[in-house]
């Protein structure tokens, strides 16, 4: 068949039965937001329908400076542990596939223990490690990015795993290699562009827990940087419409980092087609 002919062939079509599956699932997932969003619009929801339309809880959120420096530290919070991550990871996935795979075994062992730390555990350990000691990791902010690095090191692990994987990176490197091409050099200008997908999935995990983490935040800096589930808990007791707006906030800046990071993805995977 020509390439033409290939291209002229007709899509396939969505079966009905999935696409009803898929709505039922996306109205399942959309019905808490769109609840919290109609309660956030009104000064009390005690009947079948609320009463007392108001705009003022949104007037009062983004009036509000404090509301808004909450957001920027999740932000950078959320860029630069995963940033650490995501860099670490790939510097010691280089030595697992390039020079000794038996290694990969023992990295995956050790990415896989943070999945049995909770919150309070790694907080408190954390603390009670350094604080005292006279060092720069004695310093709550270094505490706290180091905190949330070890958090998503199992979600950005498997990411990047899957992807080497998947595009089979060992025969890459050895293909490179036989071309005249250095291992590292390879691993850098062959590999890691064909796996920038995964890696960018897997940082939308990981942004998720970082924006939906109270307990690391609260325990290793506190007030001393409020991130935005910090200055939620804050706000619970004042009002409920109020805190209402805050999730439904939180809830659009997440989704407006996941639409970039996906249009990002969606680039990468054309500029590998070409």
């Amino acid at each position: 068949m020509s390439t033409k002919a290939k291209a002229a062939a007709p899509a396939k079509k969505t079966p009905l039965a999935a696409k009803i599956f898929l709505a039922i699932v996306a109205i399942y997932l959309l019905v808490p937001f769109a609840t919290t969003f109609i309660y956030s619009l009104f000064v009390e929801w005690t009947d079948i329908l609320p009463s007392g339309f108001t705009l003022r809880n949104y007037i009062e959120l983004f009036g509000n400076m404090t509301f808004w420096a909450s957001i920027g530290r999740t932000l950078v919070l959320c860029l630069i542990s995963v940033a650490i991550t995501i860099v670490l990871l790939l510097l010691a996935m280089y030595v697992v596939v390039a020079v000794n795979r038996k290694l990969g075994r023992f990295m995956q062992f050790a990415c896989m223990i943070p999945y049995a730390l909770q919150g309070v555990i790694l907080s408190i350990g954390i603390i009670s490690l350094y604080t005292g000691t006279g060092t720069l990791l004695s310093n709550r902010m270094v505490m706290l990015f180091g905190a949330y690095t070890i958090l998503v090191l199992p979600y950005i692990y498997q990411g990047i795993r899957n992807a080497l994987n998947a595009i089979d990176a060992n025969m890459l490197i050895q293909a490179a290699e036989m071309l005249g091409c250095g291992r590292f050099r390879a691993y850098v200008q062959v590999v890691l562009p064909n796996i920038v997908s995964g890696i960018l999935v897997s940082s939308l995990l990981a942004e998720s827990i970082i924006f939906g983490d109270f307990v690391l935040a609260n325990n290793i800096a506190g007030t001393n940087y409020q991130n935005i589930q910090v200055f939620l808990q804050a706000n619970m007791g004042k009002s409920s419409g109020l805190s209402s707006a805050i999730v439904v906030v939180i809830f659009v800046v997440v989704a407006i980092v996941t639409g970039i990071v996906l249009k990002m993805q969606n680039g990468s995977q054309k500029t590998a087609k070409e």
